[in-house]
């Protein structure tokens, strides 16, 4: 009886971060090379009407030309910066010798405000990502344990219930994703009055627009295949990480208590 009290009982905060974490730690260094495609594919052409010049032709060029020019650091670029690249560069480079020496520069550089620029913009795609990925994953998993298509510890359930939200995700969050991406990257001038602001764009929705306007639809959507593997592997291994770290978790309470 007091075994089965323990089991029933949800984990705490701390450790539903912990479990978490890890799960989102593993993930994150699996999916990485993906998220370098996308990040160059999204600064590629840039508010040119043309396409302007392409160093890269799709998703898996840019892996192989960045393996080829940059070795493994290359394509694990974006645990740190992910743009930077010396030797195909595109958007506007800024090359920093890891995340410490880039916070450290910036904000030598632009202040508080450089520390924070662009938040608006992360606001609108976690909103966007974060509002679609966890009730997507619950709701199809319910549906699938309650339909008896699949058991409800089963691995296979957490894999197809992650999949399914993974594509939502991609789906909802491609545009603010890639306005992200260039509010991050755009160039800066410094104001009489001190203040550093972007040359190309005043916030998300001028992004949004301006890509619009000059690249057309799809400007919005450029890197999406990048984006697509990495966010669906991603939303899969950290969901399904997540429910088997607990479930390890909860066993090994359980058997030292």
């Amino acid at each position: 009886m007091a075994s089965a009290a323990r089991n029933s009982q949800p984990l705490t905060t701390a450790e539903g971060f912990a479990c978490g974490g890890l799960a989102a730690c593993v993930a994150v260094t699996i999916t990485n090379p993906a998220e370098v495609a996308k990040t160059r594919l999204q600064l590629q052409g840039e508010l040119a009407k043309d396409g302007g010049v392409k160093v890269y032709r799709n998703t898996f060029d840019v892996l192989g030309k960045s393996w080829r020019h940059e070795g493994i650091r290359g394509v694990q670029r974006g645990l740190g910066p992910a743009a930077y690249s010396s030797s195909l560069p595109v958007g506007t480079q800024r090359y920093y010798k890891n995340a410490f020496h880039a916070l450290r520069s910036v904000y030598r550089e632009e202040g508080l405000r450089g520390m924070i620029r662009g938040v608006d913009a992360a606001v609108l795609r976690t909103a966007m990502g974060s509002t679609v990925q966890l009730p997507v994953y619950n709701w199809t998993k319910n549906h699938l344990i309650e339909h008896d298509l699949l058991p409800a510890n089963s691995i296979w359930t957490f894999l197809a219930s992650s999949s399914v939200s993974g594509m939502c995700v991609l789906a909802a969050m491609q545009p603010a994703d890639t306005a992200l991406t260039r509010m991050y990257n755009q160039p800066t001038r410094r104001l009489p009055d001190g203040k550093v602001v972007g040359t190309l764009y005043r916030h998300p929705i001028d992004c949004l627009w301006k890509t619009l306007r000059t690249e057309g639809f799809f400007g919005w959507y450029k890197g999406s295949f990048a984006h697509f593997i990495r966010i669906m592997p991603h939303t899969v291994v950290t969901l399904t990480a997540n429910d088997i770290i607990i479930g390890l978790y909860k066993r090994y309470r359980d058997r030292s208590s």
